[in-house]
């Protein structure tokens, strides 16, 4: 079985110690570095390029969610486990929209964070069951902003949104549809107003990446 490199990353010392004299027991698991703020855990990781980070999300000079976003620009194949005492989502979608692959409370059992780290290993993603629903919710009010923007388009917006995302003119449009340009231009600006786009490229990537383009 392949050794995977740690790093533990958390400002209390005490934690760190319980950490690595548990892992240290493990067959499979080398503790290869400690940081004691997210400024030292981001040098740590280029220094020793580790496979997992253990990262405290409360550090000085740098805090958790920041240091796994630095490091996520900078090393794409190392895993991160936020493990902290915080389970609220104004702590729990920044650090998954960092980078994190896992998200863990320090409660955890001992085995449990073992069985985390293998598995964040194997490309899953690892999250403390108080967490998942905020990460769930988060991920339906999302989805629901881009029902509502896309479903406030009135049928004819998206017809013109479909010609729009194939890469016609407003004359070519306004030909396939049977309008005059002038009602185009009308349509293509209401599409960008209630859609907050900036400009027709934009609004053809939507169409594309949100299905309004018909076969």
């Amino acid at each position: 079985m392949t050794t995977i490199k740690v790093v533990i990353a958390d400002d209390h010392h005490i934690v760190r110690r319980g950490l690595k004299f548990f892992l240290k027991t493990q067959k499979n698991i080398e503790i290869i570095g400690e940081a004691t703020n997210g400024r030292e855990a981001v040098e740590l990781v280029l220094q020793l390029k580790p496979d997992v980070v253990l990262m405290d999300l409360s550090m000085p000079e740098m805090d958790g969610v920041m240091a796994t976003r630095e490091i996520r620009a900078s090393d794409t194949e190392v895993k991160i486990i936020i493990l902290t005492s915080y389970a609220d989502q104004d702590h729990v979608i920044p650090a998954i929209r960092a980078g994190a692959s896992g998200y863990q409370l320090k409660d955890i059992e001992p085995d449990e964070l073992v069985t985390t780290i293998q598995d964040v290993m194997k490309g899953e993603s690892k999250l403390h069951p108080k967490v998942t629903s905020h990460v769930m919710a988060h991920v339906s009010i999302e989805k629901q902003a881009q029902h509502a923007k896309h479903d406030d388009l009135t049928n004819r917006e998206k017809d013109v949104l479909n010609e729009l995302a194939t890469g016609k003119s407003n004359k070519e449009i306004a030909s396939a549809l049977f309008i005059t340009e002038k009602t185009v231009k009308t349509h293509v600006s209401n599409i960008l107003s209630k859609l907050e786009l900036s400009d027709r490229t934009q609004a053809a990537l939507y169409a594309v990446k949100h299905g309004v383009v018909k076969d």
